[in-house]
């Protein structure tokens, strides 16, 4: 055991320069000192199932996600309506990985339904272990989104997810960089036992961030090994062809996970696949389009200044076009709000772009933003918290910034937006829209 645990210590603090591929050093950045790592030990059974979480998986679906130690477990999910009796039961798939020394449990998939939308369904897993319980989202508006990136787990990313879990929301967003692994493979577990009582209860949406890549110089070359084995995404079902970026609706949104890790010129699949998904949007019956992607486009931190900029200049006219509504990015460890911006100006018909990496990550606070402040962002903080987008109707949403204070949530941002979709003056008068 002392051993592994030099090696785990190995692992963090020697090899984390080559996964996060941050092109600003630590030394250059203030940061708040991180609060210290929570490990969440494994205190079931062999057989029983542990890290449940669940995603959405195409229309009246969901897949269940466990882990199991014991090989032997069936992949198996039975649910109903009512506890402890369970009128569906559906096999799925297994998958397991090896990263250099170590093996991971059976990681099981299945995807169930077709599920009733706004509806609470008991659930149990491999056959063996607690009842779990989630519930679908509903097929109309009001619907609300926790967002939160980078988060970690230590005590701060403890307090985000214990004042997200004080107020009830319908999905889960996270714009990359989940566990803080960083090749330490305990860490993924440890990560998927603390989120499992959110996870397990509402559908969490993710998209991968740098400290997913977890490259291993010489050693382990493959990269996402860890993450697409664990966080299966519904890629295949919104026709990508990678886990890396994919796309789904809920109500009346139409939410896009975008890969800042994978190619993205316009000569790239997930350029061509953007480009197609955004081609089917019909904005009567989905208003809403809303992109995350993990490095931002737009950013005034001195942390990471630059890193999402080549993606910018690739994707960016093809969010404009689509006349999307917001872009939540994550990375940069700190809250910032732009105003609707296109090609480095304000812009009324482009989308409103939010830094939202402040989920509660090992590394600590981005505190030095440049000054002057630009013109474009209006408001920017150096705290940890969360943000919620509680789309109301058709037309109107409201986003609020939840900061970190101790165990006390405080609001500290917050405004109402219109979508894009009923603005009159960013559709040419030759085009409808429709279908974009």
């Amino acid at each position: 055991m002392k051993l592994f645990g030099l090696f785990l210590g190995f692992i963090i603090f020697f090899a984390s320069p080559f996964l996060s591929q941050a092109d600003v050093p630590d030394q250059l950045i203030s940061r708040e000192p991180p609060r210290p790592i929570v490990f969440v030990p494994h205190d079931r059974s062999k057989c029983d199932p542990q890290q449940v979480h669940v995603s959405l998986a195409g229309k009246d679906h969901m897949r269940v996600t466990y882990i199991t130690e014991d090989k032997n477990v069936e992949s198996v999910v039975e649910y109903g309506k009512q506890t402890g009796k369970y009128d569906g039961k559906i096999t799925g798939e297994s998958t397991s990985y090896r990263y250099i020394f170590y093996s991971s449990g059976k990681i099981h998939h299945v995807k169930i339904g077709p599920l009733q939308p706004n509806t609470t369904y008991y659930y149990r897993c491999g056959g063996n272990g607690p009842e779990f319980s989630f519930k679908t989202p509903p097929s109309t508006y009001p619907v609300e989104f926790a967002i939160v990136g980078d988060l970690g787990q230590t005590e701060w990313t403890a307090a985000t997810l214990s004042q997200i879990k004080s107020q009830d929301y319908d999905v889960f967003l996270l714009p990359g960089d989940l566990s803080y692994a960083d090749t330490s493979q305990p860490l993924w577990d440890s990560f998927g036992r603390l989120v499992e009582p959110l996870a397990s209860q509402r559908p969490w949406m993710v998209t991968q961030g740098n400290h997913e890549v977890e490259f291993f110089p010489i050693l382990e070359h493959t990269t996402f090994k860890s993450y697409n084995a664990r966080w299966l995404m519904p890629y295949t079902e919104s026709l990508s062809n990678s886990n890396l970026y994919y796309s789904f609706d809920v109500a009346g949104v139409h939410t896009i996970m975008l890969g800042s890790y994978t190619d993205f010129d316009s000569d790239s699949d997930q350029y061509q696949w953007l480009q197609a998904d955004l081609a089917k949007v019909n904005r009567k019956t989905t208003p809403w389009v809303v992109v995350l992607v993990h490095a931002p486009w737009y950013n005034t931190n001195e942390a990471h200044e630059g890193e999402g900029e080549s993606m910018r200049e690739a994707m960016e006219s093809l969010l404009f076009s689509a006349r999307v509504d917001v872009v939540f990015a994550g990375h940069v460890h700190a809250y910032e709000r732009f105003k609707r911006v296109y090609n480095n100006k304000a812009d009324p018909c482009g989308p409103i772009y939010i830094t939202i990496g402040d989920g509660g990550n090992r590394e600590g606070l981005a505190t030095s933003f440049k000054n002057p402040p630009s013109p474009l962002s209006v408001y920017r903080e150096p705290s940890f918290g969360h943000g919620r987008l509680k789309v109301i109707d058709g037309k109107k949403a409201h986003w609020s910034w939840h900061r970190n204070n101790d165990s006390n949530s405080l609001l500290a941002d917050e405004f109402w937006l219109e979508s894009l979709s009923t603005s009159s003056s960013c559709w040419p008068s030759s085009r409808s829209n429709d279908v974009l």
